[in-house]
């Protein structure tokens, strides 16, 4: 090896090095000693193509309010995740673009790269496996919609077996049931419609569920009784948004960063009611409880 080489060599891990101080990162820094300056190029992320695109991709989701609402005569979209779509689109200068999806769905269309956001997703290990989830968006209370007359501030209250309580089958407010009031006589039933139905008939006196199924249904229906979240424990299902999986995670900690802000000042909370009042629930009758 010749005199210039060593020279040419030492030029650029000395230009590896000022790239690596650059940025501020010890593992950069580590890496810049072995690794050549022109393998350091950043790879494609998702949020310098949605700002260079000037498009940011979310999955929406028809009929499910607070979240989703379509208005069919003017096909515009409203709820407390186009409020958050909204925000983020003013904020990056960006339209949105609009692709419906389901909540399983919204998970393999952003492994295949069809979007860039998947809204009010919850984060389980299984999906943690295969996407990236954001900072929490709100914990998802769990209590119960309970008949007029019956009282219950924790789940001790419905713990007994004169309280029939009604669920649909093989879903988290079921196993939420069987988890916290076991020595309830729990009805599982087909569907959320056939839940009602037994709640409306009086046939059983409460329904276990998540609080925006309760304050949604009684919404449509005042005589179904009111909603309690419960204590003694609190049982909450984390609420969150997901991303596509990538090595430069810029994106996903700046979205973390937005949440967390937006939870702070209380505009989380002023969507979340504001996307609950589509469904006909009136920011009176949302538990000062919900954390949010």
């Amino acid at each position: 090896m010749t005199q210039s080489d060593d020279t040419k060599i030492s030029e650029d891990r000395r230009d590896a090095l000022r790239y690596a101080l650059g940025i501020g990162s010890g593992a950069a820094l580590a890496a810049a000693l072995t690794t050549p300056a022109a393998a350091q190029a950043p790879a494609d992320n998702t949020l310098d193509r949605i700002r260079a695109n000037k498009v940011l991709r979310i999955a929406v989701l028809p009929g499910e309010l607070p979240y989703f609402n379509k208005d069919l005569a003017s096909g515009t979209w409203s709820g407390f995740s186009i409020e958050m779509a909204n925000d983020l689109a003013k904020l990056l200068d960006v339209k949105l673009e609009y692709v419906e999806s389901t909540y399983g769905n919204s998970i393999l269309d952003l492994q295949a790269n069809k979007i860039d956001l998947g809204f009010a997703l919850n984060p389980t290990p299984q999906r943690a496996l295969v996407v990236d989830f954001t900072s929490l968006v709100f914990p998802h209370p769990f209590g119960a919609m309970l008949k007029k007359g019956l009282e219950a501030k924790t789940w001790a209250d419905i713990n007994k077996p004169e309280v029939k309580i009604a669920v649909d089958v093989g879903s988290a407010n079921e196993a939420v049931a069987r988890r916290f009031a076991p020595n309830a006589t729990i009805k599982s039933l087909k569907s959320r419609d056939e839940v009602m139905l037994e709640m409306s008939s009086g046939r059983v006196d409460c329904v276990v569920n998540a609080l925006v199924l309760g304050l949604t249904a009684i919404a449509k229906n005042p005589n179904l009784g009111t909603y309690k979240i419960l204590q003694s424990p609190a049982v909450t299902i984390a609420s969150g948004t997901a991303v596509r999986r990538e090595s430069d995670k810029r994106w996903r900690d700046f979205l973390s960063v937005w949440i967390d802000y937006n939870r702070g000042i209380g505009q989380m909370r002023e969507w979340f009611v504001k996307g609950l009042g589509l469904a006909g629930v009136k920011p009176e009758d949302v538990p000062v409880e919900l954390s949010i």
